[in-house]
């Protein structure tokens, strides 16, 4: 019975495989330190401007040393920087082949009526 060892050793090799590329950080993502400013623009919410503000700021500064640095150019604040924050790295390969559009918050801006009609749903009933 030869079969069943090897499928057992084709399965246990693809599951290895597979941490492997979760460890290394097979991701999809923009390096902000070698990115173009076409590749920036790819990022939710970054334009040509912001994109060259970006550039601006590493070849002014130096390379970034820690993605929350992008917090330090004019138009990204915190909200802005949790957008990007899944799709930025200072290492490794830009491999984001697509724009990526940040989520919108739904008509009427998510309001904090809404959250407190879910937050009285099932109370005292």
């Amino acid at each position: 019975m030869i079969g069943r060892p090897v499928l057992t050793l084709a399965l246990a090799a693809a599951l290895a495989g597979e941490a492997f590329a979760a460890e290394t950080g097979n991701k999809v993502q923009v390096n902000v330190n070698t990115a173009t400013v076409a590749q920036l623009q790819l990022l939710p919410r970054v334009g040509p401007a912001l994109a060259g503000r970006i550039v601006e700021f590493r070849t002014a500064n130096g390379p970034f040393k820690a993605p929350e640095e992008l917090m330090r150019i004019k138009g990204i604040g915190e909200k802005s920087f949790l957008l990007l924050e899944p799709y930025v790295a200072v290492k490794g390969e830009t491999n984001l082949t697509e724009k990526v559009h940040s989520p919108r918050q739904p008509q009427g801006g998510g309001t904090s009526a809404d959250a407190k009609v879910s937050d009285t749903a099932g109370k005292g009933q």
